[in-house]
């Protein structure tokens, strides 16, 4: 470059390198980046053969481009040179600058290492600063650093035979290194540009799968079979319906809009509350009755899992809700059937011994004084809410048993649960602690301790035996029988209180269960009892009747279910023999 017209020749030059220079600023992508690189080189800055070696990530550098000759494009374009290799030919010769220089006198002791090498044919140098073909000059591409620095290795930029054969001046080294420089600020900008266009790509692909999956969530959630939905998890609004499926909307029969106003807390059944609170939040199951806009209730199946929307988003509670009604219907029918008697409906032995076992512990009759006291408190704490609700004159709903027997009756809670078809012995009445725990939470049971009515008041237990119920089966069948204890049983279920029970242990035996009385309540329970029994029976246009004998026992803590009933059949017996024949039957 250096001539007599020098100015020219560098105002020519600059021209040329501002024009490849834009065209490497102008590649549309990272390999036409550097192939602009090697071009510029030859075109601009007076050289035959350019190579850019680019720096992989593993350290070694790949020859990426090449431009002035075919044949050695064909040859070395693809071919890597190790780090050691490279870094050794930039340690060498003489230091232009940033440029690295190797003359031939040194340069031999290259020729056998693994950097790919084209080499080219020509005369020995004549002059001293003669271009000769096994000279090298390499030009290293470094990032940009901060404040000028420079970074990281970027690449190697080698050149071979000037055109004016002369190896360059002053200005023609500042030439290339300066064109160095704005080639690897062009690549470091090519190479952002692919990785973005890389993540670009690779976020539309996400996206779009995001798309997908949540398009096949939609249509999974919407039109799945059973009921789902979404509930908040956390915070203030932790379990609120956010989203629900119309197959949930319809087995409760509420809209989508109403149910965004509810939690499940809100649906549920109060005595389902916890079965719901105990549930765990993640793979939690539960079975339990949520409400319908009717009133009705419903029982469902609830599956939980969490579901994050973002990697540290907030979490949503995806319900899965199954109606198994069909499946709890057979399940009480079947519980029903083992406790209750085939032909009356009413509980049989097995159920009956069950009621009367939760109401009687291990624990003698007699009570230390303070326990008897702390019985008391505890059976007023338990149940004295219940004869606060009674209505209907003095006595309430209780008659002629009066006010205080209120207080032995069962919990009403009881009452609806054996109205909807369950099983009383569903409930565990026992006492927590040992039998002789005077503060544990069992009320204890007591009986009157003599013939006469002290005023005490307990558990009765009236066995029943039908007289002259042989003589109907003899004379006018099994049916015509069952029909009369099918009638018996309901003129004793008519008879009693709703808390009492009426079991059938088996052919025309009955035993009723009363708390709460005194002896003689329960004398004029066996009396009203018997009246109603007596009373003619029709069956088939026939009017037919049958007689009852009584037998009244009483349970107390420490008796066991079988002495309890073996005591009122021996007094039923006893009873029965003390009246004539001739009345033991109404007629």
């Amino acid at each position: 470059m250096e001539t007599e017209s020098e100015p020219y020749v560098r105002l020519t030059t600059l021209r040329q390198l501002h024009q490849v220079m834009a065209d490497m600023n102008t590649a549309r992508s990272l390999a036409d980046t550097l192939q602009t690189v090697a071009d510029g080189v030859v075109n601009g800055l007076g050289y035959e053969l350019a190579c850019v070696n680019l720096v992989r990530p593993d350290g070694d550098l790949v020859v990426a481009a090449l431009s002035g000759n075919s044949a050695a494009e064909a040859l070395i374009t693809g071919r890597v040179g190790s780090r050691a290799s490279w870094d050794r030919r930039l340690s060498m010769g003489e230091a232009w600058g940033s440029l690295r220089f190797i003359p031939h006198t040194e340069g031999w002791v290259l020729d056998e290492d693994d950097v790919p090498q084209w080499y080219t044919d020509g005369p020995a140098p004549r002059f001293e600063d003669e271009w000769h073909p096994s000279d090298r000059l390499f030009a290293p591409m470094y990032t940009p650093g901060a404040g000028g620095a420079s970074g990281e290795l970027l690449g190697v930029v080698s050149v071979d035979r000037p055109r004016n054969g002369r190896r360059p001046g002053a200005w023609g080294r500042e030439a290339l290194q300066m064109y160095a420089f704005q080639a690897a600020i062009a690549i470091s900008n090519a190479r952002l540009r692919a990785n973005m266009q890389r993540a670009l790509v690779r976020l539309e692909r996400e996206q779009q799968a995001l798309r997908a999956s949540e398009e096949s969530f939609r249509q999974a959630f919407e039109y799945a079979p059973s009921g789902m939905a979404i509930a908040e998890m956390g915070g203030d609004q932790h379990g609120r319906i956010l989203r629900t499926n119309d197959a949930l909307c319809r087995l409760l029969g509420r809209p989508a809009s109403a149910m965004r106003r509810y939690a499940f807390s809100d649906l549920v059944h109060p005595e389902d509350i916890g079965t719901l609170l105990r549930t765990s939040a993640e793979g939690g199951r539960a079975e339990l009755r949520l409400g319908r806009r009717d009133g009705t209730y419903v029982w469902v199946s609830l599956r939980n899992s969490v579901v994050a929307d973002a990697a540290d988003g907030p979490r949503f509670l995806l319900t899965h809700v199954e109606d198994i009604e069909e499946r709890k219907r057979r399940e009480l029918q079947l519980a029903h059937r083992a406790s209750h008697d085939a032909l009356t409906g009413l509980p049989n032995s097995a159920e009956l011994r069950s009621r009367l076992s939760a109401r009687i512990c291990q624990r003698p009759q007699s009570l230390p004084a303070g326990a008897a006291v702390e019985s008391a408190d505890s059976m007023n704490a338990a149940f004295g809410q219940f004869g606060e609700q009674g209505n209907g004159g003095e006595h309430g709903e209780f008659g002629e048993y009066g006010a205080e027997h209120a207080a032995r009756l069962p919990h009403p809670s009881f009452d609806a649960y054996e109205a909807a078809g369950h099983s009383a012995h569903a409930f565990d009445f026992h006492a927590a602690g040992g039998p002789y725990d005077a503060f544990d939470h069992h009320v204890h049971t007591v009986a009157p301790e003599d013939e006469r009515d002290d005023g005490t008041k307990g558990l009765a237990v009236l066995f029943c035996d039908l007289d002259g119920f042989k003589s109907i089966n003899d004379r006018f069948g099994h049916n015509a029988g069952d029909a009369v204890l099918i009638e018996v049983a309901r003129r004793l279920s008519r008879g009693v209180r709703d808390g009492d029970t009426v079991a059938r242990l088996g052919g025309d035996e009955f035993v009723v269960l009363a708390d709460g009385l005194g002896r003689a309540d329960a004398q004029d329970l066996a009396v009203r009892l018997r009246n109603e029994i007596i009373q003619p029976i029709r069956v088939d246009g026939r009017a037919m009747r049958v007689g009852a004998s009584f037998g009244i026992g009483w349970a107390h803590c420490g008796m066991t279910a079988d002495e309890v009933l073996k005591s009122a059949d021996e007094r039923m017996y006893v009873e029965k023999r003390s009246r004539p024949r001739q009345h033991r039957r109404a007629g």
